[in-house]
């Protein structure tokens, strides 16, 4: 049986053949380095004096924040943190 390169049937006959893709520039494995990142960036903002809060809204709220947020040129949570402050002021009036 001749081996045609376009045949992808016989994995056997393909077995060390180097595939094209993106070459491995980590030891790590995905999951260790998405662990690493994320304890990273939580150590940032530790030290930036910001904590964590998860909500959920739906998503009509989600697009007026988002399209809020582009308007004036800061991220959605800034937007969030800025509102939710002078919500409180507003309070303590």
């Amino acid at each position: 049986m001749a081996k045609e390169n376009t045949d992808r049937t016989t994995i056997d006959l393909f077995a060390d053949e180097r595939r094209p893709g993106r070459p491995k520039t980590n030891p790590l494995t995905r999951d260790e380095q998405l662990r690493i990142n994320k304890r990273n960036q939580l150590r940032r903002d530790k030290v930036r004096g910001l904590k964590r809060v998860e909500l959920k809204i739906n998503a009509e709220a989600v697009d007026a924040l988002n399209q809020l947020a582009e308007a004036r040129n800061i991220s959605r949570s800034e937007l969030i943190e800025e509102m939710v402050l002078a919500q409180l002021t507003r309070q303590q009036r």
